[in-house]
């Protein structure tokens, strides 16, 4: 079993360690891989700004930053992996860096703890998360639009408790779901501005002592501001998650909508619309079938 970077000594209760470690680590190391990339993104800033206030020498800087390059590379090709030893990926990182480039690699910890490593990670990865979801939102309003304006004198009854009620339109219903996304992107813009506030530079709760330029990793991870208060930044920890999740949920609540009435305006009984094969599913046994499965696992993933 590797050693730990909090470790204080490797001769006793192994055992024991194995057994904490198994029940503490669990998954993470699944979910760890998808934060490397943004984890050395991390560890470059940080190490720009820790040679800005000289607390790295030019050369240990120079060092330190090829040999992350060079582990970024890795992971865009898929080549990098956890060891099953290691506890997580920034003991990872810091393991490979000590194991190529010597001692200095222990540098990049200097005034960083993992608390305030982890949650600079989820917040770069939140925000690249929350930036593709806004795009292909975007893209998803742009074609509804399009459809409510080239479908807007095509009449459609309009149901209430699913009787029919009054005459309605498949412009007025494509333009009903355009609309829910607007406000589906704004919440995600708003989850986007809480996520996007640096806590690199927090500790563990309580700063350092060291002169850490907060402001420069700010900057340099493209964050708009920072989590001032270092308390406060460790607090962020579950109500970023949770506010993402808020936005996530309200887009979830549109498509799961839009979902089940394209999956009952194909039933036969309404027969409002009509998918080519492609984009249906058959039966063994009935082949008349066309089940609208991409909708209905829409619907469920959803719920």
């Amino acid at each position: 079993m590797a050693e730990k970077i909090w470790q204080k000594s490797t001769h006793k209760d192994l055992h024991h360690g194995a057994i904490v470690e198994e029940f503490t680590v669990g998954n993470d190391i699944n979910f760890d891989t998808i934060l490397a990339k943004y984890d050395v993104l991390g560890s470059l800033a940080h190490c720009e700004m820790l040679h800005s206030i000289k607390l790295l020498t030019t050369d240990e800087w120079q060092i330190i930053e090829k040999e992350l390059h060079n582990i970024l590379i890795e992971i865009e090709k898929n080549n990098f992996k956890i060891q099953e030893d290691i506890e997580d990926i920034h003991s990872q990182i810091e393991h490979i860096l000590i194991e190529r480039i010597g001692s200095t690699g222990k540098k990049i910890h200097s005034g960083r703890s993992r608390n305030d490593q982890v949650l600079t990670d989820l917040k770069l990865y939140f925000k690249a998360e929350i930036i593709e979801i806004v795009d292909l939102t975007t893209t998803l309003f742009s074609t509804l639009i399009q459809l409510s304006n080239q479908h807007k004198n095509v009449l459609l009854p309009g149901y209430t408790h699913l009787q029919i009620a009054m005459p309605s339109s498949f412009g007025l219903w494509f333009g009903a779901y355009a609309e829910s996304l607007v406000d589906d992107l704004e919440l995600l813009h708003a989850s986007y501005t809480i996520t996007n506030k640096n806590p690199l530079g927090s500790g563990a709760g309580y700063g350092t002592s060291f002169p850490l330029n907060r402001k420069l990793t700010t900057e340099l991870l493209g964050f708009k501001t920072l989590n001032v208060n270092s308390v406060y930044a460790q607090m962020t920890r579950g109500k970023t998650e949770k506010v993402v999740a808020m936005g996530l949920a309200t887009l979830a609540a549109t498509l799961s909508k839009f979902s089940f009435d394209i999956c009952l305006y194909l039933n036969q009984n309404f027969q409002f619309i009509s998918f080519p094969d492609t984009l249906t599913t058959g039966s063994s046994i009935m082949p008349h079938k066309k089940n609208p499965d991409v909708f209905e696992l829409i619907r469920a993933r959803c719920s």
